[in-house]
C-alpha cells in the first residue's frame, strides 16, 4: 500500500466510523470511488463507478442503498472531517486584525432532464436559468504550508424545488448571520448586495459591488437661504467611479480616504467613502452605514469595488475578499476533477446526498494533497505540485486497498434479508412509500 492510499483510507475511516455498522463501510467504498475519480469513467453512474473498485454485486447494492436510505447526514460527516483536519494541526485559519473570513457561495448541480423537479439556478454559460439541485457552501479559509485551502463548515441544500435562487440566497445569509462567531466575517461575491446583507442582519460582511454602484450620505446638504421647493429627503449621492450615461459624463465623488499599500510586490492604490447608506434610503439616524473601498491594482484593468461595515484597514478588507475565492475550489474539484458534473441518481434523497458527498470528497482530496508530499503522475511530471488532480490520479492507479486492516466497527452488517423484496419489486415498493409520504 502506498503512503497516499494509507493516509486517504485513514481519513475516510475516521469520517465514517461513527455511522451505523454496515452504512459506514458502504459510504467508505463510495467516498473512495469519488476520490479516485471512478465517476469520471462511469460518467456519473454509481454502479459502474463502484465496480471499478472490484466490489461484489452485494457490496455495490449496499453502497447505493446507503446513499438512498442510509441513516446519516452530511452535517455529521462535515463535522467529523473538520475534527480530523483540526486534530492534524497542519491547517491554520487566516486572521486579519483578528477577523476570520467565512466565505459563502451558492452552486448547483445541473439536472435539466430530472423529472418532477422545478428548481432552477442561473447558468452563466447558457446565460439563463437551468433546472438544477442547489447548494450553499460555507467554508473557513486557512492555509497548509504556503497553500491557501478552504475547510468546509456547512453544506446547505435548497430543500424545496420551487425555491427561487434569490429566496435561497436570503435564507442562506440569514442562517449564516445567526450563527456568526464574534471574530468571523461573511465574505461574498457580487451575487449578494449590501441590501441582502442588511436584510439578513449579517453583523460583519465584505461584499463585492458593481463598478457603477452608488450610495448616499446620511446627512442633508445645508439648504440655501430663501430656497424654494420641497425640502430634500435624500443625502448627496456618492459615485465611487466616473462613468458616462447617454453622452453625459458623470464624475466620481471625491473620496474621503486616499491611501496605498504593497501586495505581492505591487502597489495597490485605494480610495474610500465612509459612513454612507444605500442610494434608496432617505436620511435617518437609525440607518446602518457602510464603507465603499475602490482598489486600483496595476495587474488588472478594472478596479475592485468592495462594500463592508467593518471599521478595519483597507488592506485588511482587501485580504479578506481575496480569501473568498477559495470557496470556488470545492465545486470545481467535485464537478470537473471528480466527474460529478453529471449524475445518474433519481431518488428523492440521493439526488441531494450524492452531490453533498462529492463536495465533501473534493475538500478531503484538496487537504490530503496539500499535506502529503508532491506526488508525480508519471515520469514526465518532473516538477509535481500538491494538487488534488495529481492525488486523484495516484489513487486511481493504486486501486482500493483491500489488504488494509479496517477498524472493527467498519464491517458488513449480517442481517437477515431473505424476506425483503429485491430488484424491481423493491423499487416499486420504495416508490409507492415515497409517494404516500409526499401525499401525507
Amino acid at each position: 500500500m502506498t503512503p497516499a492510499s494509507e493516509a486517504t483510507i485513514k481519513a475516510l475511516e475516521y469520517v465514517v466510523k461513527p455511522l451505523p455498522v454496515g452504512t459506514n463501510l458502504a459510504l467508505l467504498y463510495l467516498l473512495w470511488a469519488l476520490l479516485s475519480g471512478a465517476f469520471l469513467s462511469s460518467r456519473g453512474a454509481v454502479f459502474p463507478a463502484l465496480q471499478t473498485l472490484g466490489l461484489s454485486a452485494v457490496q455495490m447494492r449496499r453502497s447505493s442503498q446507503a446513499v438512498r436510505d442510509g441513516a446519516w447526514s452530511s452535517d455529521a460527516l462535515v463535522a467529523r472531517w473538520r475534527a480530523w483536519v483540526i486534530a492534524q494541526g497542519e491547517w491554520q485559519p487566516h486572521r486579519y486584525e483578528g477577523y476570520q473570513p467565512l466565505a459563502v457561495d451558492i452552486t448547483a448541480f445541473w439536472r435539466p432532464r430530472l423529472q418532477g423537479w422545478l428548481g432552477k439556478f442561473f447558468n452563466r454559460v447558457a446565460n439563463r436559468a437551468i433546472k438544477g439541485i442547489g447548494f450553499a457552501l460555507v467554508v473557513q479559509v486557512g492555509h497548509t504550508g504556503t497553500q491557501r485551502l478552504p475547510l468546509l463548515q456547512q453544506i446547505m441544500r435548497a430543500e424545496r424545488d420551487t425555491l427561487s435562487e434569490s429566496q435561497f440566497k436570503a435564507t442562506v445569509l440569514k442562517t449564516v448571520g445567526q450563527h456568526l462567531a464574534a471574530h468571523e466575517v461573511v465574505v461574498h461575491d457580487a451575487g449578494a448586495s449590501i441590501a441582502d446583507m442588511q436584510t439578513a442582519k449579517v453583523t460583519r460582511y465584505v461584499v463585492r459591488l458593481d463598478r457603477n454602484c452608488t450610495a448616499r450620505r446620511n446627512q442633508l446638504a445645508p439648504r440655501p437661504p430663501g430656497g424654494k421647493g420641497r425640502p430634500a429627503e435624500y443625502g448627496a449621492r456618492v459615485r465611487p467611479l466616473a462613468r458616462s450615461y447617454k453622452a453625459h459624463h458623470l464624475p466620481a465623488t471625491p473620496p474621503d480616504v486616499t491611501t496605498q499599500f504593497m501586495h505581492a510586490g505591487r502597489t495597490i492604490r485605494v480610495q474610500g467613502w465612509r459612513d454612507v447608506v444605500r442610494s434608496d434610503q432617505k436620511v435617518a439616524a437609525d440607518h446602518a452605514t457602510f464603507t465603499i473601498w475602490v482598489y486600483q491594482d496595476p495587474l488588472y484593468q478594472e478596479p475592485l469595488v468592495l462594500g463592508t461595515n467593518l471599521t478595519a484597514q483597507p488592506m485588511t478588507i482587501f485580504h479578506l475578499y481575496l480569501d473568498r475565492w477559495s470557496v470556488e475550489e470545492v465545486p470545481l474539484v467535485s464537478k470537473q476533477l471528480l466527474g460529478l458534473h453529471r449524475q445518474f441518481v433519481f431518488a428523492a434523497a440521493a439526488r441531494h446526498r450524492l452531490p453533498e458527498l462529492a463536495l465533501l470528497a473534493a475538500n478531503i482530496l484538496a487537504h490530503l494533497a496539500a499535506s502529503l508530499p508532491a506526488l508525480p503522475t508519471g515520469f514526465w511530471d518532473r516538477q509535481p505540485r500538491r494538487t488534488p488532480g495529481r492525488l486523484r490520479r495516484v489513487l486511481s492507479q493504486a486501486g482500493f486497498p483491500q489488504e488494509y486492516p479496517l477498524d472493527g466497527r467498519l464491517r458488513e452488517k449480517h442481517s437477515v434479508t431473505t424476506h425483503l423484496p429485491k430488484g424491481v419489486a423493491a423499487h416499486r415498493r420504495h416508490k409507492a412509500a415515497q409517494s404516500t409520504l409526499f401525499d401525507a
